[in-house]
């Protein structure tokens, strides 16, 4: 026996190396299995993803976020009452998020997360600390770049772990603390973890092997026991932001005197939402259905411009101020005190008051400033910051520049967006996220654009991400809709033509001497084209070659609108998957059968051996390519 990467489609007899187009409705369907991505999705063939929580008695939803993480939870058969969990009380704090920072110690083993970490890792001594591993902002290593399940991850101090332990062990420990929580408010019923359906929020943006890696990272926690588990779902953040706007009363939203007008949840309203986060910006637009479901108008859109490049930029001012080598000795000396003074400067920069700041300068970087010079004189060649009584103070036109770069993108993003003529019924812009709580962020997007647009942003901005996806994942359905944010297809093998097919493509049949032409992109779904998620695609396939025992999947992306070659520039490769085809006395009459469901933002498939009448669902592995 044989193996081989072809498959034949018995609909066009086209021998292929996945399928030629069998679609319902004239419209194409990436036959992907378990893909990620914005158009998604997951098919059970006998569960179906609207039904998944419907044996959980809880949905815990954790909203994963690079600067602040938190979860809310509900029971699973309603979402009248959705828990939100506060934070930092033993601290003297009430926030319903608490740092995304976790700290490991010298053994490399689990100590603490969030306020916690903070804490602790700050009361360590500079020679102490050196040997730990503290990690913040660790999220924004997934966005724009290649995941791969064995990456490394860089600590404050130089030292490295395997991300996919940094982000289990961050997700255990808000998994541990969900469970405690749910207990309590259960009056302290034993929870069984298999009664909890779980929600991890990501950006719209994301690579699909980042978000494979968020559920094996999840499964390394112990929030699933497998890949392919059903107790996981991933929402995309600015969606669950847009679920839990939509039915928020008027005084659900900050009260500005520029736009008191109510938010409508009405059939045919459509609206933007720009989803700010501390280290993205995700930006989607929706369209409120009959049965006020929603329908996405434009692909997911955004960028890492959030609050993290306020938070760089004032860095390098301090800098500029501290120089002569004193900043770089401070950052590198006392990393501890740094990071404290880099949080409360974090809180200044999402105030609601339009006015100058005090940032409390800590001891060491004032011995060291003064071991150079008298403090107040590296105030003097710079604009927009004085020395005041040991603090730093930075006028309001000062803290502005630092948002430049963020606003600029934002609303350069935006522009783009609606401009276009499919947008011309857009009537809201909704700020979510912690990001939008600062009042600088939100003036320079009113001032943009309040004359066309209705500008709105919830009272709870920081936690809409959080209530969202328990709405989510009460009932993944509610997204009737997505739009492809790039165009899918599949390796296939087709009849080789002489004139346009390139020759080096040739392929010759072993068993009759066909010449097929290989590595043609076969489009399935176009970039921008909407996805309905109840559609449903079926796919029959026939072997190539009489022996064939298994048929490999080969599926590609790009951002062109169609390709003629998986092989050309700007084609990349998603991943690969091997169906068995164990049984080959009937040769080439032998069938495979695909089923795919289109829906939410995972996407598994089930395939079928009818000469043996086994079933499989087959995965894809992002993570391996």
């Amino acid at each position: 026996m044989s193996e081989s990467t072809s498959l034949r489609s018995v609909a066009s007899k086209d021998r292929v190396g996945v399928a030629s187009c069998c679609s319902q409705n004239g419209f194409n369907f990436i036959p992907v299995c378990y893909i990620y991505s914005s158009v998604t999705l997951e098919l059970c063939v006998f569960v179906l993803l609207s039904d998944m929580a419907s044996d959980s008695v809880f949905v815990v939803a954790i909203d994963f976020g690079t600067s602040y993480s938190g979860y809310c939870f509900s029971l699973a058969s309603g979402t009248d009452q959705i828990r939100q969990v506060f934070w930092g009380t033993e601290h003297g704090l009430k926030t319903p998020k608490t740092p995304t920072c976790i700290l490991f110690d010298r053994k490399k083993e689990f100590s603490k997360f969030g306020y916690d970490a903070v804490m602790k890792y700050k009361s360590l001594p500079s020679s102490e600390a050196d040997k730990w591993y503290f990690f913040q902002n660790f999220k924004m290593r997934l966005y724009n770049t290649k995941v791969t399940s064995g990456m490394e991850m860089e600590a404050s101090n130089g030292k490295t772990l395997p991300a996919l332990m940094v982000f289990a062990e961050s997700l255990r420990y808000m998994k541990e603390h969900a469970l405690n929580t749910v207990q309590e408010a259960s009056f302290h019923t034993v929870c069984d973890p298999q009664e909890i359906t779980w929600v991890i929020t990501v950006p719209a943006i994301w690579s699909a092997a980042a978000r494979q890696f968020m559920r094996l990272a999840a499964k390394e926690a112990g929030l699933i026991s497998d890949m392919m588990s059903e107790k996981l779902i991933i929402a995309l953040e600015p969606e669950a932001a847009s679920l839990w706007c939509k039915q928020l009363p008027q005084q659900g939203f900050i009260v500005e005197a520029s736009d008191k007008k109510k938010f409508e949840d009405s059939p045919g309203i459509q609206y933007i939402v720009v989803d700010c986060g501390g280290g993205t910006i995700d930006i989607t637009v929706h369209e409120i259905q009959e049965n006020h479901y929603l329908k996405e108008l434009h692909k997911a859109s955004g960028g890492g411009w959030g609050g993290n490049r306020v938070d760089e930029n004032f860095s390098a001012f301090l800098r500029e101020i501290f120089d002569d080598g004193v900043w770089d000795e401070y950052v590198k000396r006392h990393p501890t005190e740094l990071q404290n003074m880099m949080y409360n400067f974090g809180l200044q920069k999402c105030s609601a008051n339009r006015e100058a700041v005090y940032i409390h300068c800590y001891y060491n970087l004032t011995r060291v400033a003064e071991s150079r010079k008298e403090i107040s004189q590296f105030f003097t060649k710079v604009t927009g910051a004085v020395w005041c009584d040991g603090a730093i103070m930075v006028t309001y036109e000062k803290m502005k520049s630092f948002f430049e770069y963020s606003i600029k993108n934002i609303v350069g993003t935006l522009r783009e967006i609606l401009g276009k003529p499919e947008m011309a019924k857009v009537q809201y812009i909704l700020l979510v996220g912690g990001f939008s709580t600062s009042i600088i962020l939100r003036d320079a997007i009113r001032q943009a654009f309040s004359t066309k647009y209705h500008v709105l942003c919830p009272m709870e901005a920081q936690a809409a991400v959080a209530k969202g996806a328990v709405l989510f994942g009460v009932n993944p359905k509610i997204i009737a809709s997505r739009i492809s944010v790039r165009t899918y297809g599949v390796e296939i093998y087709t009849t080789f033509d002489v004139a346009i097919h390139d020759f080096c493509k040739r392929y010759v049949s072993k068993a009759d001497g066909f010449v097929y032409c290989k590595d043609i992109f076969k489009k399935l779904v176009g970039i921008e084209e909407s996805v309905n998620i109840n559609e449903v695609a079926k796919y029959i396939f026939q072997p190539i070659e009489p022996d064939q025992t298994s048929a490999c999947f080969a599926f590609y992306s790009t951002e062109k609108h169609c390709a003629q070659y998986v092989d050309e520039e700007g084609v990349e490769l998603l991943g690969t998957c091997t169906v068995p085809m164990p049984d080959t006395r009937l040769g080439k009459n032998r069938e495979l059968r695909l089923d795919i469901k289109f829906g939410l933002t995972e996407f598994k498939a089930t395939a079928t051996d009818i000469t043996s009448k086994q079933s499989r669902t087959i995965v894809i592995d992002f993570l391996a390519v």
